[in-house]
């Protein structure tokens, strides 16, 4: 070994091995740091950063919005479409962050929810009308005043009849002769009974022989004096109304049900309702009979639920909030899912699909509804059972989607990154300048339009706006019936009215309606907006609780 060394030769090319070694160990070791910090750069890079409340804005790396200060939030990553190039990408902490939730869509038996109002009358085939049969004058009133309660046979009147006292002294004659001349007494008994005298009192009038000046006018039936049609002292002529009886030991309960409630309702179904009279109280009836015409001023039908009311609770007028749980067989065994989920364009209705999976990857999918059912929606087609979509957070995803240029609720295409979409103002855009002042140019549609903006995909195809109108209002029935009438106008995708505020926001494609035609509508079913009254005529049927004018 020691002579190994001692050559000079040997020595040069071990050192020169050495150093070969040395060099590659250290290169090799900076290449592996270099390529992880690479890939930790790119990443970085790849993330995008954005603002809940302005999805417009997009960082490559966290901080503050510019526009309202908010924290920023990881949206994604640009590179993480997957395998599937139309699909949307999330990170979990972006999902949840965003309040991404998600449910399994299964078939159920659709039940909706059909709720009406209305208030207690009294049953028409009840009511009866106490006449006067002879002619004379009204001697004394035995009822004074409306609201009493009569019982069969109890005594209303006391009247004073010139013929009366004829046809007594006929009898009395008659009966003198009966045996010879039957036909003659039976005649003049037959002439009393016609006149509602009972035979007790043609009984008394016989034996005793004399006439009686005045006679009593007795009730036909039991029940509460409801109108009185005469004073002491007034002449009356036979067939004369002297007072109107209601018997309301059974009574209706009429609802209003509007023509887009009555496809969901049948008689037979068991109608559940309560009384703001009467909180905590619950009643329940068959109905009984829908009214087969509209009314053309409130545009209802009027459905009919009789009551038993033998204890005397429900009075007339009364107002009743009833509830018909309806049985769609028409779509028996459909997938039903909520309304969260639900994205309305106008003239397509989409949802979020999740792909399988554990990575939040989601796709457009269009669907066809049928019924509402109070929060959730039949579904037709485009879904099928097992499968899963976001049921919170779908507008999260779709402004991702609309970031990314894939399709989304108003991109229905893609390939249109946000950054190139009109009025949106992004960080580093050459055209900030010129939506900035597009922006400060803008003026709203209507004095409280919340929004003004054209929500279209920009080629024309859809211009949906929202917008919020003022409408005049007290309790859920207006509210039930602007929203009805609004719903009702061509071209509304939906309307929600709050009674605190009085606001509408309604949501409608501009290529269909306006503002205009909308309060147009509502102000016929009697409800003043911003721009059109209601007519006094269809002002004044409003039921007490909606009158809003002071």
């Amino acid at each position: 070994m020691k002579n190994i060394f001692s050559n000079q030769s040997t020595r040069y090319t071990l050192f020169v091995v050495v150093g070969l070694l040395l060099g590659w160990l250290f290169f090799h070791s900076s290449s592996k740091v270099k390529v992880v910090q690479n890939q930790s750069s790119e990443e970085k890079k790849s993330e995008v950063w954005t603002c809940s409340m302005h999805p417009q804005i997009r960082m490559d790396k966290p901080g503050k919005c510019p526009i309202c200060g908010m924290d920023l939030i990881l949206l994604g990553s640009n590179s993480s479409a997957g395998s599937d190039p139309m699909a949307i990408h999330l990170t979990k902490e972006a999902a949840q962050l965003a309040n991404v939730l998600t449910s399994m869509v299964s078939s159920q038996k659709p039940v909706k929810d059909v709720r009406l109002y209305g208030k207690v009358q009294a049953d028409e085939r009840l009511l009866q009308s106490q006449v006067t049969y002879i002619s004379g004058r009204i001697e004394k009133l035995m009822i004074n005043f409306t609201g009493e309660t009569v019982h069969k046979g109890q005594t209303l009147a006391i009247i004073y009849s010139p013929e009366l006292l004829t046809a007594q002294q006929e009898l009395i004659e008659a009966a003198k002769t009966k045996q010879s001349q039957p036909e003659i007494y039976v005649a003049s008994k037959e002439k009393l009974r016609q006149w509602k005298l009972s035979e007790a009192q043609i009984s008394s009038i016989e034996n005793s022989g004399k006439v009686q000046a005045n006679m009593e006018i007795t009730s036909s039936a039991n029940g509460i004096v409801t109108a009185r049609r005469v004073n002491n002292g007034d002449y009356v002529s036979q067939g004369s109304v002297l007072y109107e009886v209601y018997d309301l030991s059974r009574v209706w309960v009429l609802f209003d049900a509007y023509e887009s409630d009555l496809a969901f309702l049948k008689i037979g179904d068991n109608l559940e309702f309560t009384l703001q009279a009467m909180p905590g109280s619950a009643y329940s009836g068959k109905i009984m009979f829908i009214d087969p015409v509209i009314d053309p001023v409130n545009r209802v039908a009027k459905v009919r639920v009789e009551i038993n009311n033998r204890d005397g609770k429900l009075k007339p007028e009364m107002f009743a909030t009833g509830m018909v749980k309806a049985n769609l067989d028409a779509y028996k065994d459909k997938l039903v899912i909520p309304r969260s989920a639900v994205l309305w364009t106008g003239k397509r209705s989409i949802v979020y699909v999740k792909q399988p999976g554990d990575e939040p990857v989601f796709r457009i999918r269009e669907i066809g509804l049928g019924p509402v059912l109070g929060n959730s929606y039949v579904v037709t087609d485009g879904l099928e059972e097992g499968e899963e979509i976001v049921t919170e957070g779908a507008f999260s995803v779709d402004a991702a989607a609309q970031l990314e240029g894939k399709p989304s609720m108003m991109n229905q295409e893609g390939g249109k990154k946000a950054s190139s979409m009109p009025g949106m103002v992004m960080p580093g855009d050459a055209k900030s300048e010129d939506n900035k002042s597009m922006t400060a140019n803008a003026k709203p549609v209507d004095g409280n339009d919340m929004s003004g903006m054209d929500m279209g995909t920009g080629s024309g195809t859809a211009k949906i706006k929202q917008q919020m109108i003022k409408v005049s209002g007290n309790c859920e029935q207006c509210k039930d019936r602007i929203e009805t009438a609004a719903k009702s106008t061509a071209g509304v995708t939906s309307a929600e009215w709050n009674a605190e505020t009085n606001m509408l926001t309604v949501e409608f494609d501009g290529t269909k309606t306006n503002s205009d035609a909308i309060q147009k509508t509502i102000a016929k079913v009697g409800h003043d907006t911003e721009k059109y009254k209601a007519s006094d005529a269809v002002y004044k049927v409003l039921p007490e609780c909606c009158l809003y004018r002071k």
